[in-house]
């Protein structure tokens, strides 16, 4: 099921379904008020038509957008979708380089969201970025990784004037700043990270203590040959 396409898994919300995801915008919207912005991450495996009625159904809370309702290929269920809702539309995550990012641009939507580590790279994310302001998009950038890739995205960000918001996994996570030397820390200060004028993205070196402490089960050491992804099977889909 997890390698079949949104639209071909047959899935669909009932009713009660869609009562508990606006039970839950409701309730997170009371806790927040009106201030705060709530975006509804990566949806996923629903079709087009259970995307519009999510959409209608939560236009109330005022949603800063929903991401991911549909594979980015499908550029003409995307235009469907932005055009039957309010709510602003918001994809790119998975798409590699800008001349993919294109089609979506004339679409509709309203949000894209590459992906440093997907998309090409700094100076690609850059160019990206400026297409999405000439089609008067707005670019958060996605990103669930390290501190070198948290500044990389920041370095972006702060050199691209549409963008918006910053994607932020490491919360919860006490070491994720102690990854990287040269940094004064915490990376992230009251939802901000300024920027160092120092060479590169600031960072000096990384912390290999932090590393090995931190290994995956079945990982034995860091830096260590990556022989094995030549022939092992990884995550190759194009689309989340």
């Amino acid at each position: 099921m997890h390698n079949v396409r949104h639209p071909f898994t047959g899935l669909h919300f009932t009713e009660k379904g869609l009562d508990l995801l606006e039970q839950y915008m409701a309730e997170v919207r009371a806790v927040v008020g009106d201030e705060v912005p709530i975006a509804l991450d990566h949806l996923g495996h629903i079709s087009l038509q259970d995307g519009i009625r999510l959409a209608k159904r939560i236009e109330k809370y005022n949603p800063a957008w929903i991401e991911d309702v549909l594979p980015w290929q499908y550029t003409d269920q995307y235009e469907q979708l932005a055009k039957s809702t309010a709510v602003p539309i918001c994809t790119g995550e998975d798409i590699y380089l800008k001349e993919d990012f294109m089609p979506l641009l004339k679409s509709g939507i309203a949000v894209i969201h590459p992906d440093l580590l997907t998309s090409g790279g700094i100076l690609e994310t850059k160019k990206i970025g400026d297409a999405a302001q000439d089609h008067g998009v707005a670019m958060a950038i996605h990103m669930a990784e390290s501190p070198i890739a948290a500044m990389a995205a920041a370095h972006v960000a702060v050199a691209t004037e549409n963008f918006l918001a910053l994607e932020q996994h490491a919360v919860d996570v006490p070491w994720w700043d102690d990854i990287a030397k040269g940094m004064a820390g915490p990376i992230v200060k009251d939802g901000f990270i300024e920027v160092s004028d120092k060479p590169g993205l600031g960072i000096d070196d990384l912390n290999d203590e932090v590393l090995k402490a931190h290994l995956q089960p079945g990982i034995t050491g860091i830096w260590e040959p990556t022989d094995a992804w030549d022939n092992e099977y990884s995550w190759d889909r194009t689309w989340s």
